[in-house]
Order: C-alpha cells, then structure tokens, then sequence
C-alpha cells in the first residue's frame, strides 16, 4: 500500500537472532538513506505497539515498527528488539548532523516502563542484547551486570526504575566519588526511602537520593563507568574486574570493592546468572559474537550438578563421558548429547513379565525418543540395557521393535 518499507537482515539462526555487527552499521546507514530520500529528519521507536499505531507523524518524521507486532513470530528477535531505540537514536543523529552514538535519548531510549508488566524471562530477552552491547563497550561481563539489573530493580519493576530508569539503585552520591565517562547529567535525581544492611546483618532505614536517567541504555552505562573508574584513594575499587572472563571472580570483585552492604550479595549474584544461564549474553574479546557454551549437567534445572561449561563441544561431550549420567545441554537448555550409558554388570538376554496394557515401546532407550506403540501383557525377552531419560533402566526387545521401561515390569 506504499505506506511502509520493510527491512529484512541476515541474524544467527537461533535466538535472540543476533546481528553481526557489519549487518547492524550497515542496517543503519540503509535507514538514513531511506529517510533521506523520504525527505524525513527524524526517525522515531516508541517501543509500544498501540502508542505507535495512534501517533500521527509531522511531516519530517518517519516510525519504526515492528512484524512480531502483527504476527505471531520473534521478529525482529530479541537481539534486535531491544536495540530498535538505539538504531532510532543513530539515524536521528545522523539525519541532524550529529555523531554522538552512546545512545540512549530520552525520546528513543528504552524506557523501564516497557518491562513492568513482562515475566521475569521477557524481561531478561527485553534488555540482554543491551548488556552485550555494554560488554562490547566496557569489557564488563554482561552476565555480572545483567545479575545486577535483576537483583537490585528486581527485573526492571522497581520504583526506582520505573520513576527513574535507574535500574542499579545508583545513589547521586557514591563513596564520595566521581569518574570519567559518567552519562548522568549531574542534577536529575529522584528521592526515596531504602534499606541498608550493617556489618552485623541489621537492617537500617535511610532517606537517599537517586540519580535519575533519560533511559535504561545510560544507567548501563554510568553503571558500568562507575564500576571501571571509582577509586579508594589512588587504587581502583574495582582493579581487575575489566575483562575478567570469569563470572565468579567478577562478582567477588564487586563485593570485595565495598559495592554492596549486603552480606549474601556474592551467592545471590552466582544464582541468578546460574538459573537464567545469562552467560548466554557475554561475548569474546575479539570477535564480539555471543559465546554459545556447552553445559556438563544431570539435568538443565541442576544447575549445582554442573562439572563444566564449554565452547567446544568436543570438550563437552568427553566431560561427560567421563561422568556417569551427565549430558550435554546447549545455551537454550536442550539436550545435545547424552553418552551411551556403560552396559551394567548383568547378564543378558533373560525375560520379563509385562502386567500392565498401556507401556510403551520407543525407538530408543528413553523417553525423549519417538513412541512405536503399547506392548501388549505378556512375557518377553531383553536383549540389551541402557539408562535413558524418564525410566532407572531400559531394556530392548529380542524382536527389535524398540524399547520399554524396566520399571514397570517383572524380571523372571
């Protein structure tokens, strides 16, 4: 109908789809030129579907919308979702002659408000590609930051990010101290009553002011400016947390650099970037891509099960080789390989006896392989054993038709 030009992008085949970053500069130098030809000045994301569809645009604007709005599909994925501000934000500036690129305007950035009313693992998709994006930048692992975005605005629903896009709890006052590359503008605050802990574990009520910011994208970064520059006299507070690959460390050092009053901040950090696997967000020094590890687990839920994370799936699989009951489970949580259980000290074939009518044959030893049908009440051979998911044991059928639970049936 002429009212809209549709952009597609190559993007990694799973989520959160992200782009190179060749795809993204050039993505948005596509946009200034269709702006430019459209004789538009302004490129504007609200972020919101209805808001968008209600806006009347002034002659020199043009908006940003949205195919997952209209069908049910991640498109764009949430990689490029939660960067529709900052491409909004470049083009603008762009567009008016300017070559700021911190991004995060207050018309374009993204707003804390557009997380209050998201479950906890869209809210986490709404903003990781926003702490890749800071990684990139601060050689801060995105993980560490994305745990304390959790943690401290409890996923971007506190009042003091929803008043104050302040998502870190940053009091306009810290330790006394200042540094370098600060992207609060010194004056916007918002006040409130929180709590601290003492020494001894006991809690204290205060009054403090809070640094106010335009949109999330600066709390990150005066966050992570702060974490990088804030000194103890001459000494960085936090010396060695720039480009520390390991997450438990990186966590340590905040705490040890007096970040936190709280005496459990360590563990609930460590737990968080464990249960929403948020190391799926750091990226390599070099090449800026999303690390993809491989998880050496019992189960994906038994996070504390974990014997190793890899890059290489080759390594993944021969940790689990040598771990009776470990598979290897992708970033997503998917089983990618799972050994062949060793064939226990017993003799085979011998016989059993099936009771019940509705027990299943699968192709496979396990629940996770397809059903062939219900084996009938009877007697019959097993040939072979193997562990497998859903059952202690599994047994295969001297007919080769497949294989049953041998919890559900009695050895003769």
């Amino acid at each position: 109908d002429q009212r809209a030009i549709t952009i597609e992008c190559a993007s990694d085949t799973t989520e959160p789809y992200a782009f190179r970053d060749v795809v993204y500069q050039t993505l948005i130098k596509l946009c200034i030129d269709i702006c430019k030809r459209n004789g538009k000045s302004k490129l504007i994301w609200f972020g919101d579907k209805d808001k968008t569809l209600n806006y009347s645009p002034k002659s020199g604007e043009m908006i940003l919308t949205v195919h997952r709005w209209f069908a049910n599909k991640s498109c764009p994925g949430n990689w490029m979702y939660a960067r529709m501000g900052d491409l909004a934000e470049k083009v603008t500036k762009a567009l008016q002659g300017s070559s700021d690129s911190d991004g995060g305007s207050a018309a374009n950035g993204t707003q804390a408000s557009v997380l209050k009313n998201l479950s906890e693992a869209d809210a986490i998709k709404k903003v990781g590609a926003l702490f890749t994006a800071d990684q990139k930048k601060s050689g801060i692992l995105a993980s560490v930051s994305l745990a304390q975005f959790i943690l401290e605005s409890g996923y971007g629903k506190s009042e003091l990010a929803q008043n104050a896009n302040n998502i870190f709890g940053m009091k306009c006052s810290l330790s006394g101290n200042t540094w370098s590359g600060s992207s609060w503008d010194g004056k916007s605050k918002y006040t409130k009553k929180t709590q601290e802990q003492n020494p001894d574990g006991s809690m204290i009520t205060i009054t403090a002011d809070f640094r106010k910011y335009p949109c999330i994208e600066k709390s990150i970064a005066d966050h992570s400016a702060y974490l990088l520059g804030a000194k103890n006299g001459s000494k960085l507070r936090y010396e060695g947390l720039k480009g520390c690959t390991d997450y438990k460390k990186a966590v340590q050092i905040i705490k040890d650099g007096g970040y936190a009053t709280s005496l459990t901040y360590v563990e609930k950090l460590i737990s968080i970037i464990e249960r929403w696997n948020l190391t799926q967000y750091e990226v390599k020094d070099s090449g800026g891509e999303v690390i993809r590890w491989y998880r050496v687990r019992k189960s994906w839920a038994d996070a504390k099960s974990q014997k190793g994370a890899y890059k290489i799936l080759d390594n993944a699989k021969k940790c689990a080789d040598q771990n009776p009951g470990y598979k290897v489970f992708d970033a997503d949580g998917k089983v990618v390989y799972e050994p062949k259980a060793m064939e226990p000290a017993v003799k085979v074939p011998f016989l059993v006896k099936v009771s019940i009518s509705d027990l299943n044959i699968r192709s496979g030893p396990g629940t996770n392989f397809k059903r062939v049908r219900f084996i009938e009440p009877g007697v019959f051979t097993i040939v072979q054993i193997s562990s497998g998911a859903g059952a202690s044991m599994w047994g295969k059928l001297k007919s080769g038709i497949g294989w049953i639970s041998l919890d559900f049936v009695r050895r003769l």
